[in-house]
């Protein structure tokens, strides 16, 4: 491994760009991290995270050694201890408690905090298949938005981003894109500066998004089904929609026309917030323009109704007919596109008892304190529940059981590794080999190892390589490389995007692009074969058939809706714990609307205490008129401090959303006061 020079990367987060990067290395050290010009959609933009990789990279805050807890849970005591000592510990903990308590007593915890299919789904699951453990729905992000948008269009499929420079109107509807999708954003710009393309905004938050766009709409959290259906009631009643594309590709279009004649303008605008002029003037800008394209975020999806909200929306394209204008259509995610074979990479095979019980992650808490039979271990990685997982005090309650032998694979000693038994050190990305599929871009990309181990730390891989060994797996799945498990990967007879891609053309040329061709003239996966605007399996599946608006559940008899979004500079928790992220961001705040700030007596800059049955925070607020009266935004996952009380998911519920399972950040409420 040469010590100098420039070399091809991936980034690793869990972002829809994951934008090609050079590395500049010297001495063996990763000294400059820019985006690669080269790569077609990226082109050579990356964001804050990313530019300031290095100082996560080189932080010497970054775990050089396996630790093991010499004071309480919590309090972040450590000794150092060879590996060998941490593997041992764990196997002999794990033996012993499939022999008393049955390998369901063992819980992996993982997300995307790395998003290499390797990293996150590959050694690890072949590993706890094998074990029998209790087996985690990993549904914190986008699932309750996946399971609506298969509904309409039958999976993960949408146009491809490349054509959006054809786009006459672009609708960023619940997406904080500045911070969470930036290439997106360049594109609409430049569609905007070549052709007049218009950008609107429909948000709970004017972020940075909303203050770029052409028309920024506010609306009530939870309330964005309704505004979707008030617009289909517009375009049905003045003939804006595409009568022959409904008729070709469409179940349920006549039945879906009388079913939105209920929720005209006036009715929609009480739900909502937004003025029926408004409403009527976004659905005849989206009638008439074409074409118009809708990037549809993850943010209203984080509600209880937030399933029904992708799955309404979704329908939109296909009233106007705009799936088949070149630029025209929407995107939810495209991972459909670059899907590959799950069951040789993670190999369910492994898992003898079929009935083995399965556990929501957002539940984790709950799961912790007072499931039967009990989580006796736990093994967390890619992920850190401690400040992510809903409802957080029940989860570090639930952390905090001594009984409990937790195990913590990561790059630093985290929220939840300081609760942690023994940690393991961990690689970053550019230490590993790797493949990564963009669930929004068309390309498959390669990450191959820049830079040696940082000390003792190892990849995922390796370490589930290592527990195998001495748990006694003789299997061969455990002894695979790398490229052995990638090359099975793109072995996808059932996906005929990836025809011609495999790890030796990865190798050659870092990325390549799946064969995608436009959705239509053409058949869906649905069980029609066409968009479902009346969706019989959701019937089956104990769901209105039709899009319907819902209104959220009860939450308590407090004010305010409480929305904790995402913010520029972290993503997740990651980089929240690193100082130059967190002085670009400055310090957390809460957002809140001036009239409600006179009404409580409370000026901007001060600090308030935000509570509801869950817990409280303390936090700065910020006066203005970027939220709507009875709104609460605050952005980004911070690292806990002591004392400060910022953790924000100690207030959100951790009731499962109305489909695949998914969170409900976004639907708790709180009070607020001046502290």
């Amino acid at each position: 491994m040469s010590q100098n020079g420039i070399f091809k990367a991936v980034c690793p987060l869990d972002c829809p760009d994951q934008c090609g990067l050079l590395l500049q290395k010297e001495n063996g050290k990763i000294i400059k991290v820019e985006g690669d010009p080269n790569h077609p959609v990226t082109q050579g933009h990356i964001c804050n995270k990313v530019r300031n990789m290095t100082d996560r990279i080189n932080d010497e805050k970054r775990l050089k050694y396996p630790l093991r807890r010499t004071g309480r849970k919590g309090e972040g005591q450590f000794e150092q201890i060879t590996w060998d000592e941490a593997i041992q510990t764990i196997t002999a903990r794990w033996k012993s408690l499939i022999q008393t308590d049955g390998p369901e007593s063992i819980l992996p915890y993982s997300f995307y905090g790395n998003m290499g299919n390797l990293s996150a789904e590959g050694m690890d699951r072949r590993f706890f298949h094998r074990i029998g453990a209790s087996q985690l729905d990993r549904s914190i992000c986008s699932s309750a938005g996946s399971a609506g948008y298969k509904y309409t269009m039958g999976g993960s499929f949408g146009i491809d981003p490349e054509d959006t420079i054809h786009s006459k109107l672009f609708i960023f509807w619940g997406i904080n894109a500045v911070s969470t999708n930036m290439h997106q954003v360049a594109i609409a710009q430049k569609a905007r500066k070549q052709n007049g393309a218009k950008i609107v905004v429909i948000d709970v938050h004017k972020n940075q998004t909303g203050r770029l766009a052409d028309w920024f709409i506010p609306i009530l959290p939870g309330t964005d089904s309704a505004l979707a259906l008030g617009i289909m009631h517009i375009l049905f009643s003045e003939n804006l929609v595409n009568e022959d594309f409904l008729q070709k590709y469409t179940v349920g279009y006549e039945e879906l026309r009388e079913h939105v004649r209920q929720y005209d303008p006036d009715t929609v605008s009480r739900i909502t917030g937004v003025s029926p002029e408004d409403i009527y003037k976004l659905a005849r800008m989206y009638g008439k323009t074409s074409p118009s394209f809708i990037r549809i975020g993850n943010g209203p999806q984080h509600h209880d109704n937030g399933g029904m909200f992708v799955r309404t929306v979704a329908c939109l394209p296909a009233l106007t007919g705009q799936w088949l204008v070149k630029g025209g259509g929407a995107i939810k995610g495209n991972g459909g596109y670059l899907s590959h074979n799950e069951l040789r990479l993670q190999r369910p095979d492994l898992l003898k008892n079929k009935n083995t019980r399965v556990i929501n992650m957002n539940l984790l808490g709950e799961a912790l304190l007072t499931l039967d039979p009990p989580v006796k271990s736990l093994f967390v990685y890619g992920s850190n529940p401690a400040v992510v997982a809903p409802n957080g005090n029940k989860v570090r309650e639930g952390l905090a059981r001594e009984d409990l032998f937790t195990v913590v694979h990561d790059l630093f000693l985290t929220d939840t590794a300081k609760y942690a038994d023994i940690i393991l050190p961990a690689t970053s990305s550019f230490e590993n080999t790797d493949f990564y599929t963009s669930y929004w871009h068309h390309y498959i990309q390669l990450q191959q190892p820049v830079i040696e181990s940082y000390y003792e730390a190892k990849s995922n891989v390796e370490v589930f390589q290592l527990l195998a060994e001495v748990m006694g797996f003789d299997e061969p799945v455990f002894k695979q490389s790398e490229a052995e498990m990638i090359a099975e990967a793109l072995d996808h007879l059932k996906n005929p995007y990836l025809e011609g891609i495999d790890f030796a053309g990865l190798a050659e040329h870092h990325y390549l692009k799946a064969k995608v061709k436009p959705l239509f003239p053409g058949k869906l996966p649905t069980q029609s074969g066409k968009i479902e605007l009346y969706s019989e399996k959701m019937k089956e599946d104990g769901h209105p058939p039709f899009p319907t608006y819902i209104p959220l559940q009860e939450d308590g008899a407090f004010d305010y809706s409480f929305v904790p979004a995402p913010n520029h500079n972290f993503l997740n928790s990651t980089f929240s714990n690193n100082q130059k992220h967190t002085t670009l961001e400055k310090e957390p705040r809460l957002h809140m609307n001036v009239r409600d700030a006179v009404k409580e007596g409370i000026e901007d800059g001060a600090k308030v205490r935000i509570w509801n049955h869950r817990g409280e925070c303390i936090l700065k607020v910020s006066i203005g008129e970027n939220v709507l009266p009875g709104v609460l935004v605050t952005q980004g996952l911070w690292a806990d401090q002591q004392g400060t009380r910022q953790l924000v998911n100690t207030l959100t519920p951790d009731r499962i959303a109305d489909m695949g399972g998914g969170a409900t950040f976004f639907s708790g409420r709180v009070n607020v006061e001046k502290v």
